[in-house]
């Protein structure tokens, strides 16, 4: 349609054209002493048209022969570029592929090709961060390589590039300098210099997830349980991390730091710095108060950390394991068990009577109040139906004990003698 419509409007100006052409009369005299000269209007105007277009041809090809010096410059500029630009691609191929030493080859002829445009004259936008970029990639295939003078020049050479303060992209790729340095630190096992180049980044940097996993390698390493701690709580946070892995995390971190305690207080103080769902989890509650009561601290702060972990044991919440150790904590403090107490383990012992565990609390709650007959029973009671050989061959030394107190030696004897049993069992 626009072919036949170009057609129609070319047809029509030849029509025009013919009409004002063919009949036009007009002409135009020169006088040009002693000669004078007519000429057709029609022919001035033809000429004047092909001196036009004349002149400026030769106008343009004037101007394009003089251009031919600027562009062969330029041509071999946009060469040298694209071979910079190639060199350096290359060098990031060879890089992910594991070639280190091709790598850091093209890396350093993307630098030479780069100084040769700045010894031209050139001005390449970007400049600062290719050379920064090539000098790091020639870094990282040095460390690659164990080769760590050449690395750390390459790296100096880099921040050298992107001076403090210069534009955000370039202050993006000196951050990442640093975290890769940090990284190569980790790398030796050099964990104090790993710290060292992470304090130097700014502080939304330094909360980054890539940042924040150097610094929880680096702090485990160094023995900084709580500075862990306090980074496994942000990766989590950043979901650096699976919510099973996260919470496996925290929890090892957090026992690290409670065995770490060397005195009650400072147990209470690590227990008071967890968060409220890490204070919930049993593997830490019980920890603690097992710890807590071997540094000769309150029963009653134990017990009071301990609530949770029972709470969850009275609803069949709770694995047998955990059960067992909450049994065997709670023992430990019942010289000092407080009423409430004491009625928690009546009412649970009756509304589970069946339950070998909390008979042997039971049990041993009437030991301590002296309540020799009801000890006795709920003693013979759990030690039928323990399944833990441990808590089984407490339960007959309890009842040595009990039947020692009564003058019955030959039952004394037959528990003491079972105790044995279960105890090499156990062993």
């Amino acid at each position: 349609m626009r072919a036949a419509l170009w057609l129609v409007g070319l047809f029509g100006a030849a029509v025009a054209v013919a009409l004002f052409v063919g009949n036009h009369q007009g002409t135009v005299t020169v006088f040009w002493p002693p000669w004078r000269v007519d000429l057709s209007l029609n022919l001035v105007v033809v000429g004047l048209l092909g001196g036009f277009v004349l002149l400026h041809a030769a106008l343009r090809a004037t101007s394009a022969l003089l251009a031919l010096p600027r562009q062969a410059r330029r041509w071999r500029q946009q060469q040298k570029e694209r071979a910079m630009h190639e060199a350096l691609l290359q060098a990031l191929s060879y890089l992910l592929a594991g070639r280190f030493l091709r790598a850091r080859k093209a890396a350093l002829s993307a630098l030479t090709q780069a100084q040769s445009l700045a010894d031209s004259g050139v001005q390449i936008p970007h400049n600062q961060q290719l050379r920064a970029f090539a000098h790091l990639v020639a870094a990282d295939c040095s460390h690659a390589l164990q080769d760590s003078n050449e690395r750390e020049t390459h790296w100096q050479q880099a921040l050298a590039e992107l001076p403090a303060g210069s534009s955000p992209q370039a202050q993006g790729l000196r951050e990442g300098l640093v975290i890769r340095a940090a990284r190569w630190s980790l790398d030796e096992r050099d964990s104090q210099g790993a710290l060292q180049h992470l304090h130097t980044l700014p502080h939304g940097a330094a909360r980054r997830t890539a940042a924040l996993r150097i610094k929880l390698k680096a702090s485990r390493l160094v023995g900084h349980t709580q500075t862990a701690m306090e980074t496994a709580r942000l990766l989590g946070k950043h979901r650096a991390f699976s919510a099973a892995a996260a919470q496996t995390l925290v929890r090892g971190l957090a026992l690290e730091l409670i065995s770490q305690a060397n005195d009650a207080s400072a147990l209470q103080q690590v227990w008071q710095s967890l968060d409220a769902t890490e204070r919930a989890m049993p593997e830490l509650a019980l920890h603690a108060a097992q710890r807590l009561l071997k540094l000769d601290g309150e029963s009653a702060v134990a017990r009071q950390w301990l609530l949770p972990v029972w709470e969850r044991m009275e609803h069949h919440k709770l694995p047998d394991a955990q059960a067992l150790r909450l049994v065997q904590t709670l023992e430990m403090g019942l010289d000092a068990v407080d009423n409430a107490w004491l009625a928690r383990i009546e009412a649970a012992q009756q509304a589970q009577p069946r339950n070998a565990r909390l008979s042997y609390l039971a049990a041993a709650v009437c030991l301590q109040r002296q309540l020799w007959g009801k000890a006795q029973q709920l003693f013979s009671q759990a030690a039928q139906h323990l399944e833990d050989a441990s808590l089984r061959a407490s339960a007959w030394r309890h009842l040595g004990y009990l039947a020692e107190q009564r003058g019955d030696m030959d039952a004394a004897a037959q528990a003491w003698k079972n105790a044995a049993l279960h105890m090499q069992a156990g062993d």
